[in-house]
């Protein structure tokens, strides 16, 4: 008789699950298992927000499992995952255990010790793709066998790889009567200090997450290529905190788009994705230190009074405080409003972009190590992928006019501009103080003004670049 656990972690879902698929078709006996890990629950880039969405999608993948005739066991990590499951194991009288192949360093550091502890007891221990598109990091590299650095020459090799085939549903599934699933934990127990729950998010779990996907394939998506960056219209898919905790394939996904304008320019993001688990494996010091080297030596601020401030949304750029307001209260932000704040917070702030990175950690539901990582290297012009730093030194107010022509974004989020009209809303101070009286909104009491002189902080960082680059 052959018994096959299979651990479950950021891949909560039963479809397109190949763990799962193959445990089915080789194992006699198969065992769902979940182990609550106290460093993600608890550690330093732990979010309640997360927490909430897991244990949803947690109790969701039991339910599912439950359809079929399975359970999901679960059990506390103990602070050791290959010890917990090496003592699990043997009293399950496990010989096998498969489990989804992860690539960040914290996983990769806890794969690499299960494996071993495993082994050392004769139990096979067996890493299987599913997390990705293409699994094999090792796969896509340059006509020199080098890493790619830049995006659009990896994403043209990254299409050229074989893709593996879709794995079956189970239908079935039976959990051995001995074996006891045990409880989920209490959210009040998830909640960790300093990272306070979002107000209006969504709910975790595959059969919410694919709801969601069927929704947006059918038809937003066809609008997606020239919607995507319109703040107020929030026409992008809003899966990413799915996409984060497995819930949804995406494997399984690409092969739902079809050939749209807007199918191709999401599947593009999708491999954005790729590239930044790329990189980070590659380059697993990135989780600490700039990717450009010419770079490391800069002298970054760490002012508390600034960096709150940015936090709070109460910077006097509307643009900014809205886009951090909605990350306040729905634990995600749109992808451009990411790109003007993070500009703002190392640019305009100069403050150290693992400030603003350890900050979206701590309140994203979609918060991830090699993307959050990537996409605040890649703003603070430290990372891969480079460009000129003017490209991407962003102006506040310019964006705002441009992705938010009509102010909408902004006083759904700002609400003490909602008066304001929108040929002031960008720039406020701009309003005399008759304006200001006459619109209900007094810069300086109802509304701060700017806390940096955009034009003025743009000439500085970019002198401390070029100073830092050496020319």
């Amino acid at each position: 008789m052959k018994t096959i656990i299979v651990w479950f972690r950021n891949d909560l879902r039963i479809h397109d699950h190949p763990p799962l698929a193959k445990a089915i078709k080789n194992g006699d006996k198969v065992i769902p298992l979940f182990l609550w890990s106290r460093t993600n629950l608890y550690g330093p880039r732990a979010s309640s927000n997360r927490n909430r969405y897991l244990l949803e999608a947690v109790k969701n993948l039991r339910e599912n499992l439950q359809k079929i005739g399975g359970d999901l066991v679960v059990r506390d990590d103990e602070g050791d995952a290959a010890a917990t499951l090496v003592r699990l194991a043997k009293e399950f009288k496990a010989d096998t255990l498969y489990y989804m192949a992860d690539y960040s360093p914290r996983s990769l550091s806890v794969d690499t010790k299960v494996c071993h502890a495993l082994r050392n007891e004769d139990i096979e221990a067996q890493n299987l793709p599913g997390k990705l598109i293409v699994h094999s990091q090792s796969r896509i590299q340059t006509k020199t066998g080098s890493t790619y650095r830049v995006f659009t020459p990896y994403f043209h090799a990254w299409q050229t790889i074989r893709r593996r085939d879709i794995a079956s549903t189970p239908n079935s599934l039976s959990l051995p009567s001995n074996i006891i699933p045990g409880e989920l934990p209490s959210l009040e127990s998830l909640v960790v200090t300093d990272s306070p729950l979002s107000k209006n998010v969504p709910r975790g779990g595959e059969t919410a997450a694919r709801e969601r996907l069927n929704y947006f394939l059918d038809g937003p998506i066809d609008d997606y290529a020239k919607c995507h960056n319109d703040l107020a219209a929030d026409a992008t898919s809003r899966l990413s905190p799915d996409i984060h905790f497995g819930c949804v394939s995406v494997r399984e996904i690409e092969t739902m788009l079809g050939d749209s304008t807007g199918a191709r320019a999401w599947h593009r993001q999708l491999a954005w994705r790729e590239f930044y688990y790329y990189i980070l494996f590659h380059h697993p010091r990135n989780m600490t230190e700039e990717f450009l080297e010419k770079y490391r030596q800069l002298d970054w601020s760490d002012d508390e009074s600034h960096l709150q401030t940015w936090k709070d949304g109460q910077t006097g750029y509307p643009i900014v405080d809205a886009a951090m307001r909605q990350m306040l209260e729905e634990g995600w932000m749109h992808n451009r409003a990411r790109l003007i704040v993070g500009s703002f917070l190392a640019k305009d702030l100069w403050l150290d972009w693992r400030l603003g990175e350890q900050h979206f950690m701590r309140l994203l539901l979609d918060g991830d190590d090699a993307n959050n990582n990537g996409n605040w290297q890649w703003i603070a012009s430290v990372g891969v992928d480079p460009a000129p730093i003017y490209r991407r030194l962003y102006n506040p107010s310019s964006q705002s006019r441009k992705f938010d022509p009509s102010g909408d974004y902004i006083r759904r989020y700002v609400p003490e501009l909602k008066r304001v009209p929108t040929k002031f809303l960008h720039q406020p101070w701009q309003m005399s103080e008759e304006e200001q009286q006459q619109f209900g909104c007094i810069l300086g009491k109802d509304y701060p003004l700017p806390m940096v002189d955009h034009a003025e902080a743009r000439k500085v960082a970019l002198e401390r670049y070029r100073q830092s680059a050496g020319n």
